[in-house]
């Protein structure tokens, strides 16, 4: 008994001496890091162009690949002369990823002679493919391709004319 109560003493003597020394607060001083790089920066290098075609007796679907391959569906007719895809050029920080943003629906191009008249461009697609992270700035650079489909309907709907319009793509970095 008497040791019992001896190793209970001096476990207590020990635990009382812990606590004594314990502090209720401990200041630590860390670091906090931060780096600003270069901004992101897009330009356009070549115009979406669809090109010459004429729509016939009931329209159709003109499409233009990121890759510049154009085809047609429906009752329209390609015709010579130029036609591209869209081509950004992207800059910025070296070696980080972007994502690219398409526009959400179709984008309207109206005639040039009668505003009246308009022709829809959408089901939007690019190169890289859109998302998050999609794209690399490879030494600190890296063309983005476009392509889109146009709606089109018949002679009367969609008159001879140019048609033009803007769309909006977005690059981010992540």
């Amino acid at each position: 008994m008497r040791r019992i109560v001896l190793l209970f003493c001096g476990i207590t003597t020990f635990f009382v001496s812990m606590v004594s020394e314990a502090k209720a607060q401990a200041t630590v001083t860390a670091t906090a890091t931060a780096e600003v790089i270069e901004a992101l920066t897009g330009r356009e290098t070549a115009q979406l162009n669809f090109g010459r075609f004429s729509p016939e007796s009931q329209g159709g679907t003109v499409i233009m690949s990121p890759d510049g391959v154009r085809s047609a569906q429906g009752t329209v007719i390609l015709a010579g002369g130029t036609h591209n895809a869209a081509s950004f050029y992207i800059t910025g920080q070296y070696e980080a990823s972007f994502s690219i943003t398409l526009p959400l629906g179709p984008q309207t191009l109206t005639n040039l002679s009668n505003s009246e008249k308009t022709i829809q461009v959408g089901q939007w697609e690019s190169f890289p493919v859109q998302g998050i992270g999609v794209g690399i700035l490879t030494k600190g650079e890296m063309t983005v391709l476009i392509g889109a489909s146009l709606t089109v309907g018949d002679m009367n709907a969609n008159p001879v004319g140019i048609y033009a319009g803007t769309y909006s793509v977005t690059f981010a970095y992540n």
